[in-house]
């Protein structure tokens, strides 16, 4: 269905407009049906079933197309698109290793209703995916905790978070590629963070839009199928590599409705 104005286009779970001259913004009712529909618009301009789009770049609840030379026509053929579920097996899978041994440990914990030495365990037990990157280079926001696992932030925020803290916020988890200011709770380390965010590398950032993630306590065995730190499946491991239907044109930065818990 298409507004008055011809310009927006409806269906029943997604709302696309236009965002200046030659753009399109997508909004999507939740962050499943936003990975959805993220991963059909990659696999439909690899098929050459896309008009051309300069860049794709998810948010939490938002897919915004940049570079359209015909956004209205666009929003009418979105309009009447299937989307289909992303299959949960599908992506590459990068395992990042942690020591679980941040300084909110026992407050996620009581949250949880578990001791301090069972948060690794649940936290390491789901795959998360990457939903869009923001915040700063190399920051990725990962779904896949389920609800009863979700935290607030922080009542008051850390002026300085170490390069490397694992950290969870309402439906998120990431990994702090720099020292910033935060408020995520923080729940453990990852040793060497600098693989995250390397310039030197094709695609910079490690934890690209659509990537499947694993984390993994030090010391603990390697899931067949991948390998720590690094993007396998699909990639090129040696520059850093880009995930599997990750967009290359854009460097992930999150597009408008970051939603809850995002900023970090």
């Amino acid at each position: 269905m298409t507004d008055d104005d011809g310009c927006t286009a409806h269906t029943g779970s997604l709302t696309a407009r236009p965002a200046g001259a030659h753009a399109l913004l997508v909004e999507l009712p939740d962050a499943e049906r936003t990975a959805a529909f993220h991963a059909e618009v990659l696999r439909r301009r690899a098929a050459g079933a896309l008009p051309p789009v300069e860049e794709i770049v998810p948010g939490a609840r938002t897919v915004l197309l940049d570079g359209v030379p015909d956004p209205e026509a666009l929003a009418r053929r979105i309009a009447g698109w299937e989307v289909p579920p992303v299959a949960d097996d599908t992506g590459d899978v990068v395992e990042i290793p942690v020591r679980y041994d941040g300084p909110d440990l026992a407050d996620v914990a009581a949250l949880w209703g578990v001791g301090p030495e069972e948060v690794g365990a649940l936290h390491g037990s789901h795959t998360y995916r990457v939903a869009f990157c923001g915040f700063a280079p190399g920051f990725g926001y990962l779904t896949g905790l389920p609800p009863h696992l979700h935290v607030p932030r922080r009542s008051t925020p850390r002026t300085r978070v170490p390069a490397g803290a694992v950290a969870l916020a309402g439906p998120y988890s990431a990994v702090y590629p720099r020292a910033t200011p935060g408020g995520w709770q923080l729940i453990g380390t990852m040793p060497d963070p600098r693989p995250l965010w390397n310039e030197a590398r094709e695609r910079a950032a490690l934890l690209a839009p659509g990537t499947r993630v694993r984390f993994v306590t030090v010391g603990g065995a390697t899931a067949a199928g991948a390998t720590t730190g690094c993007v396998v499946s699909g990639a090129d491991t040696t520059t850093g590599g880009t995930a599997a239907g990750a967009d290359t044109t854009t460097g992930g930065t999150a597009a408008a409705g970051a939603g809850p818990g995002a900023g970090a």
